[in-house]
């Protein structure tokens, strides 16, 4: 066995990240491997101290990567809030029980989430919900809030609140609060979800912008014109992503549904709810302009749910991927609740992980919610650890393949308390950040008489953005003599650079 995951002291010691190499030689080298941590709903979060909350980010952190786990999307705007801090929009109540009420004693939860993430090797996507300002009738706005100060740029619909999406202000300002976040914390991807213009609620769709299309529509057709509107801010966001970091990717996870094919013959074999005609999304479109670097649909719903099949649609978005990334959103407690008989499986995980494994436009999956995952759901966590995630996974490369970052050097092995390290040296990085700095590494172990392969994923024991790493912390190290590593640096598009090489002799 290679070198197994290291527990939590090491963690914490700054070591590394370690996997465990027991998986099918199946699972690829690369693949997204996110899940979504929401926090609307969440009342946990307010009834913890800082440091309990502290500690309870770092536990889902660890056991996502237990699981496998390489990426997660951590929500830091669920209604037109913050759960960081900002000068431009209040505190989230869903983090002290009040709109507006800071912490105490004060802390960041996104920038000590993204501190977990990144020690971890995983990547953090911040996720906002662009228009939403309230989730139900029950909220009060204070006063200064500008839905109470300039009512209309807001539209209110099923007792909630919204952004009016055809108002150039609220784009403005949503786009502000994306530059805000992507200057001031390290991320790695901008990530919006399903939510546009309203869902329909009740039977009934939403009509509560006549006085916005009165003065803006110009005679287009009211649907196309909404999309038009939802649109010019997917270009914003683009436009102000790319400007102030271009290594920062930009994702949406929209509904699982485009367009049915009883409505246009390029939809889908379902039934359900659309994005373009009822949430006023057109993402294909969003994808052929490129103005999204990856699509994470959320195809909640069973391998053969009549209405909404998720076995075709994942064929289907693999399909219509118009040239960016396709990640599938998988609901953990649905895919574990239901068996599979095609496959005679008691549950759908394996039906579901291998087919997306199978389609070439789809570069892995994300798993709703990322809770399920961390308690571990009728053993979803242990099968995703032991089987489908038990390798180290690199997240897919961005960006221009032929630029890539320096490689480490000086690869030596050092003892520290009896411990026997493999250490190098990171390549040299500007005063100016540039896509192509070295932002962790990727350590290979090969054994005595074992030709290099750097695709075999078996291979991989550690992605860590730390300079050192632990190969044992027993005995003398005799077993490892004859062992060739490879230490690879991996830059903010992901892309990798040739290995450095040391063999213990």
């Amino acid at each position: 066995m290679r070198l197994r995951k290291v527990a939590l002291a090491v963690l914490l010691a700054a070591i590394g990240v370690l996997g465990c190499s027991s998986a099918p030689a199946g699972n690829p080298k690369r693949e997204f491997r996110g899940a979504w941590l929401h926090v609307i709903g969440q009342s946990q979060w307010q009834n913890k101290t800082t440091a309990q909350a502290k500690a309870y980010i770092e536990d889902q952190m660890r056991r996502l990567q237990e699981a496998g786990c390489n990426a997660v999307i951590f929500q830091v705007r669920p209604t037109a809030d913050a759960m960081y801090e900002s000068d431009l929009e209040p505190w989230t109540a869903w983090l002290t029980g009040k709109r507006g009420k800071a912490p105490n004693p004060k802390w960041d939860p996104m920038a000590y989430a993204i501190e977990e993430a990144h020690r971890r090797g995983m990547e953090f996507h911040a996720w906002l919900n662009p228009y939403r300002v309230t989730s139900s009738a029950k909220e009060v706005l204070p006063q200064s809030h500008a839905a109470v100060k300039e009512p209309h740029r807001f539209v209110k619909f099923n007792g909630q609140t919204f952004f009016d999406p055809a108002y150039q202000e609220n784009r403005d300002f949503i786009c502000k609060v994306i530059d805000d976040i992507t200057a001031r914390y390290d991320v790695d991807a901008i990530h919006i979800d399903d939510y546009f213009y309203p869902y329909p609620a009740a039977g009934k769709k939403f009509d509560a912008d006549q006085s916005s299309y009165a003065k803006f529509g110009k005679g287009m057709n009211k649907g196309d014109w909404r999309r038009h509107n939802v649109d010019l801010l997917i270009e914003q966001i683009h436009n102000t992503i790319k400007r102030r970091k271009p290594w920062v990717r930009f994702g949406v996870s929209p509904f699982g549904i485009w367009r049915n094919r009883s409505s246009d013959p390029r939809g889908s074999a379902s039934s359900g709810l659309q994005n373009y005609d009822d949430l006023y999304a057109d993402v294909l479109l969003w994808a052929k302009k490129g103005w999204i670097d990856y699509m994470a649909p959320q195809l909640y719903w069973n391998l053969d749910t009549k209405a909404a099949p998720s076995r075709s649609l994942a064929k289907w978005w693999n399909d219509n991927a118009n040239g960016v990334d396709v990640y599938i959103g998988q609901d953990v407690k649905r895919t574990m609740d239901v068996a599979d008989p095609k496959n005679n499986d008691r549950n759908e995980l394996d039906t579901k992980v291998k087919l997306s494994r199978s389609l070439p436009n789809v570069q892995g999956n994300v798993l709703w919610h990322g809770y399920w995952v961390t308690g571990n759901y009728k053993g979803a966590a242990d099968s995703l650890s032991l089987k489908y995630q038990s390798t180290i996974a690199l997240p897919p490369v961005y960006g221009d393949p032929d630029q890539k970052p320096a490689k480490p050097s000086g690869l030596h092995l050092e003892r520290r308390d009896g411990k026997l390290f493999l250490g190098w040296h990171a390549p040299e990085s500007g005063k100016t950040e540039k896509s192509t700095d070295a932002v962790k590494f990727v350590v290979y172990q090969f054994y005595k008489g074992e030709k290099p392969d750097m695709e075999d994923a078996q291979t991989i024991i550690a992605l860590t953005p730390f300079t050192s790493l632990l190969l044992t912390d027993e005995g003398s190290g005799d077993e490892l003599k004859g062992h060739t590593f490879y230490v690879t640096s991996v830059d903010r598009m992901n892309r990798e650079s040739a290995p450095a090489v040391y063999t213990i002799k």
